[in-house]
C-alpha cells in the first residue's frame, strides 16, 4: 500500500454476498411465487415510469403541450403546421440539426403515407424521435471501470453513488475510488455515498495524485475480485487543458494496469445547460472518448429536448436519465419510455 493510501472497508472489508446466488442453489421456484414477482415487476416498472413523465412535466409543458396545442388548433398538416413545429423543437433544445432532420423525415413519412391529420402527424413525430433516441448501447462486460468526468455541479458525485447502489442491488460487486482529490470534501462526500450502498471505496490525502489513487484502486478491485471500479474524477472546464492532460494521464493507467476491464468515460451533463451542455459534451469527447453520457436534472429544465441534440450531434448513448431526488430516479435511459413520458401518453 503506498504511503497516504486510505482504504475504507466497508462491511468489514468485504463485498455484500450476492443474493442471487443464493437464489439460484435454493432450486425451482413455485408458479405462485414466480407470478408474484411478475406483478411486483410490472408495478415497480409502472411506478418508474410514472416517476419519469413526472420529471419530465416541465419540458412537456414547454414543447409537447404546445405541439398537442397546435394539433388541436390546426388539424390539418399544412406548411405552418411544419414551420410553427420547427419553433417549437429548437425552444426546448432540440438543436437545428435535430429539428432539421426530424422536420425532414415527418416530411417524407407525411407524404408517403398520404397523412392530412395533424393528430396522425404528432403520432408519426413520437415514432421518429424514438427512432433518433435510440442509439445501441454495447453489451456491459465484466470487471469494468466506469470513468466519470464533467464539469463542476452537474451532479456527478449524487450520480456515481445511485449508479453504486443500482448495480449492487442486483448482485455485481462495486468498488469506488476518490479520483476527485481537489476539490475540498469530494472524497468524505463520496464516503458517505460508499457507506449508503455498503461498497468499499480508496481514497487518498486531498491534493494527491489523481492517477495514484486509481493506481491503488485497481490493486484493490483486482484483490478483491470487484465486478465495477467507479472513478469519481476532479470537475473540470473542457477548455482546461492541463485537466485535461490529468484525465489522459488516468485513463492511461487504468489501460496499462487493468487491460482487462472494459472501461467506459461517462460523461454527466446537467440538462438545464441545455446548448451549452452540448458543446462541453462535444469538447469532452475529442478528448477522452466518451462512451456514454448520463443527463441530470431533467426534472427542472424545460429543455429536456437536449438528450435528442445529443443524439444527433455526438452519437454517443444516453445511459441514464436524472428526473428528481430519489435513488430510483436515476432511469436507465429507453427511448420508448422517454419519448412516451415527454408526451405525456401511457406505456405502449
Amino acid at each position: 500500500m503506498k504511503a497516504g493510501a486510505v482504504y475504507d472497508k466497508i462491511n468489514g472489508g468485504g463485498f455484500p454476498r450476492e443474493e442471487a446466488a443464493a437464489a439460484e442453489k435454493s432450486g425451482s421456484k413455485s408458479q405462485t411465487t414466480g407470478e408474484m414477482n411478475t406483478v411486483s415487476d410490472e408495478k415497480k416498472r409502472k411506478g418508474l415510469f410514472a416517476r419519469l413523465r413526472e420529471g419530465l412535466s416541465k419540458t412537456r409543458g414547454s414543447m409537447t403541450e404546445k405541439v398537442d396545442e397546435m394539433v388541436r388548433d390546426r388539424r390539418r398538416v399544412d406548411e405552418d403546421f411544419y414551420e410553427e413545429l420547427e419553433d417549437i423543437l429548437v425552444m426546448a433544445d432540440c438543436g437545428m440539426k435535430a429539428t432539421t432532420v426530424i422536420i425532414g423525415e415527418l416530411r417524407k413519412r407525411v407524404e408517403q403515407r398520404r397523412v392530412k391529420d395533424a393528430a396522425e402527424a404528432r403520432e408519426i413525430l413520437k415514432e421518429i424521435m424514438i427512432e433518433q433516441m435510440d442509439v445501441p448501447r454495447p453489451p456491459l462486460r465484466w470487471p469494468m471501470v466506469m470513468l466519470m468526468v464533467g464539469v463542476n455541479g452537474v451532479g456527478k458525485t449524487t450520480t456515481i453513488g445511485k449508479l453504486a447502489l443500482r448495480f449492487q442491488s442486483i448482485g455485481r460487486r462495486v468498488m469506488l475510488c476518490a479520483g476527485d482529490t481537489f476539490r475540498a470534501a469530494a472524497a468524505e462526500q463520496l464516503t458517505v455515498w460508499a457507506e449508503r450502498a455498503r461498497v468499499p471505496i480508496v481514497k487518498h490525502e486531498e491534493g494527491a495524485d489523481p492517477a495514484a489513487v486509481v493506481f491503488d484502486a485497481i490493486r484493490s478491485a483486482k484483490a478483491q475480485g470487484a465486478d465495477l471500479l467507479i472513478v469519481d474524477t476532479a470537475g473540470r472546464l473542457h477548455n482546461k487543458k492541463n485537466l485535461m492532460d490529468e484525465l489522459n494521464k488516468i485513463r492511461r493507467v487504468i489501460d496499462r494496469e487493468y487491460p482487462e476491464a472494459d472501461t467506459r468515460c461517462i460523461l454527466v451533463l446537467d440538462a438545464t445547460t441545455g446548448q451549452n451542455g452540448l458543446q462541453q459534451a462535444r469538447a469532452f469527447k475529442e478528448t477522452a472518448e466518451i462512451g456514454g453520457i448520463i443527463l441530470t436534472k431533467l426534472d427542472g429544465t424545460a429543455r429536456g429536448g437536449i438528450a435528442l441534440a445529443i443524439r444527433q450531434e455526438l452519437e454517443v448513448p444516453v445511459w441514464y436519465v436524472g428526473v428528481g431526488e430519489g435513488i430510483d430516479d436515476l432511469q436507465p435511459f429507453q427511448a420508448k419510455d422517454f419519448v412516451n413520458a415527454l408526451f405525456g401518453d401511457g406505456e405502449d
